[in-house]
């Protein structure tokens, strides 16, 4: 019976896990599920409590900041990106106007669809524009020369 309590719980910390995200419960559901082993092979309750707190902490201590390093993006941890985020920074060939509404651009031989990030910006075919954010299927673009546009934008999260 005790096996089946650090297996419920266990999974309740999983469940609880994916709603936040931050590889905290689950080192504690694994903590329970190798305290639901150790009541499986008829360990007493002292010694499953003791299993529970030392697979919990050395899971929080050795395997959290492990997974951790491999959640942060490409460009915090310096590899190179990919996805999403090899291609925001990158430019992209305007081939139907692009406005505040409407347009479409070619990001590496990929048609994406555009929208200025600057509302006040239209760009034309043949234009060269830089990729600041992506939006679901949507490329927000801005002025790829810096020199006669100014700085560009900081990307918003």
């Amino acid at each position: 019976m005790d096996a089946v309590v650090w297996i419920v719980l266990g999974v309740l910390l999983a469940v609880a896990e994916i709603f936040t995200t931050t590889l905290f419960l689950i080192m504690f559901a694994a903590g329970a599920f190798a305290a639901g082993g150790a009541a499986a092979l008829g360990a007493p309750v002292a010694v499953q409590a003791l299993v529970f707190a030392v697979v919990s902490a050395l899971s929080l201590l050795v395997a959290r900041p492990a997974l951790r390093r491999h959640q942060r993006s490409s460009l915090e941890s310096g590899e190179q990106p990919f996805g999403l985020e090899a291609i925001e920074g990158s430019t992209a060939l305007v081939l139907e106007r692009v406005d505040a509404d409407q347009g479409l651009v070619k990001i590496d031989g990929e048609l994406w669809s555009a929208r200025s990030y600057d509302t006040t910006q239209t760009f034309d075919p043949g234009q060269r524009v830089r990729v600041i954010k992506v939006r679901g299927a949507t490329a927000l673009v801005w002025q790829d020369d810096v020199s006669s546009a100014g700085e560009l934008p900081e990307a918003r999260g």
